[in-house]
């Protein structure tokens, strides 16, 4: 259905909500840490529970084998044609590959963050996070990962499964929660002379670094997101709390990626779950120009100014109904920065809001006033999940919904409609068919994060418990 401008701008003033943080709700349970602890907790016990029924188990390779091409037909992609009763759900999205983290040489065997990067040749690179370091891959033509080696975690460190990474050019920026692990910086460019004929590579987890920050309170990060544009990289969730920059945005100078400097943080609004920072392009024309960071903060998207490293200001704190955990979120067009879309990690648990049937929610902001933004709608998936990472390619967002998999949303009809009523998906792939009885399941497992930036259309999944998947749009998006 089409709708007039006229109607359509009527709908979303009578939707749109700017709504004030509840201050006391804030300082007993995001600003004290308790909800972050209580997240924290209860994936470990869930986490737990899996390892005692042997899905977290690095040495079980029965249902973890390397899988290759399965075509989506009627709902289902079957890699084995003899094993009918062995599949993923999917609607135009075509498996491609699969590799366990064990063939990704993980000991651990288990995964969280990813992404990629095309080199000048045009060569597409997958970095898989895992509990134990980071893997390497080619993504070849067809389709398949190509293992190359990996980086190992920092010397000394116990495993963690929170491993985030983020592209700078052409390094990958590492950071974990676990102690005393701080920030790794890695050529990528090391990648294009290895042999793989010759079998995968290991590199010094401090020899073969190009950079190293150090200088974490604890070593601890629970992100770390970067701009190249700036020259910056930006560490969140660095704890504990109460350090000097509050696990705000801890800022890094990557103009010498070998010599990393931090000339400051903004700790305005304490805890910094997720962040994206781009130098504005967008109807604020106040801020037109400077570096704008969109914070993710637990119960509020918070919106700052760091463009003076020095005097980082924070522009605006606002919340929104059903509220749980703020988690993460993405500008839809980073050209013309009016809109933005976050997700909430707990509302689906919590069942507040809009997910109180526990479907995962997409909240839609208008930020064409930074001072003000406001929410003006929401998208709401078809199963029972709880969302977890989104980033945007194009007009899609590629959104990883734990136990649901992956799922392609068509982001174009917001800016005509920003209620979210023309927001539809356009694909899916399901990387958890353990809960496929139940139509999903509310759970921390399977699809953590994904990467959908490639040329050749070809996206990696990773996963907690399998490994990593390579899957592709069947027909091309509308």
């Amino acid at each position: 259905m089409r709708y007039s401008a006229a109607l359509v701008g009527l709908a979303a003033m009578a939707f749109a909500k700017e709504m004030a943080r509840d201050e006391a709700r804030h300082a007993e349970l995001y600003e004290s840490g308790v909800m972050h602890e209580r997240l924290m907790a209860m994936k470990e016990d869930q986490w737990a529970q899996l390892t005692a029924e042997d899905v977290f188990n690095a040495a079980d390779t029965t249902y973890y084998e390397e899988l290759h091409f399965a075509q989506c037909r009627d709902g289902k992609a079957i890699p084995f044609r003899d094993q009918p009763d062995k599949f993923f759900r999917c609607n135009n999205i075509n498996l491609h590959h699969f590799l366990a983290h064990t063939d990704l040489g993980s000991t651990a065997g288990r995964g969280s963050s990813s992404w990629g990067w095309v080199a000048d040749d045009g060569r597409e690179f997958a970095v898989i996070a895992q509990s134990d370091g980071a893997a390497f891959a080619e993504v070849t033509t067809a389709g398949k990962l190509r293992y190359l080696g990996r980086l190992p975690q920092t010397e000394g460190t116990p495993t963690s499964l929170w491993r985030e990474i983020r592209l700078f050019n052409h390094y990958i920026v590492i950071g974990s929660e676990t102690y005393d692990h701080h920030i790794q910086i890695f050529d990528l460019k090391k990648l294009l002379d290895i042999d793989y004929k010759k079998g995968p590579v290991t590199f010094h987890p401090k020899n073969d670094l190009t950079g190293f920050y150090g200088n974490l309170p604890d070593g601890r990060a629970h992100n770390v997101v970067t701009n190249p544009e700036s020259g910056f990289a930006y560490v969140v969730g660095a704890r504990p709390r109460n350090s000097t920059c509050r696990s705000g945005l801890i800022f890094l100078d990557l103009s010498d990626p070998s010599n990393p400097t931090s000339p400051g943080c903004a700790a305005g609004d304490g805890y910094v779950h997720d962040a994206q920072c781009v130098i504005y392009k967008g109807p604020h024309t106040k801020y037109n120009g400077h570096e704008i960071c969109y914070g993710y903060n637990e119960d509020s998207l918070t919106i700052y100014d760091v463009t003076d490293k020095k005097f980082p200001e924070v522009i605006s704190i606002t919340s929104y109904e059903g509220a749980t955990y703020t988690h993460q979120g993405w500008v839809t067009n980073k050209e013309w920065q009016n809109y933005l879309i976050l997700d909430d990690e707990l509302d689906e648990q919590d069942q507040r809001g809009p997910a109180a049937n526990q479907k995962p929610v997409t909240y839609i902001w208008d930020i064409s006033n930074l001072e003000k933004p406001k929410q003006t709608g929401y998208y709401q998936g078809a199963r029972t999940a709880n969302d977890h990472n989104q980033y945007v390619w194009g007009n899609y967002s590629y959104q990883s919904n734990y136990g649901d998999g992956i799922s392609i949303i068509d982001l174009t009809s917001i800016p005509e409609d920003p209620t979210g009523k023309g927001v539809k998906e356009v694909g899916w792939f399901d990387t958890y068919p353990e809960n496929d009885a139940t139509d999903g399941s509310i759970a921390f497992v399977s699809s953590w994060s994904s990467f959908g930036g490639f040329p050749s259309g070809h996206i990696v999944i990773n996963t907690m418990e399998r490994g990593a998947f390579v899957v592709k749009v069947q027909n091309a998006l509308p």
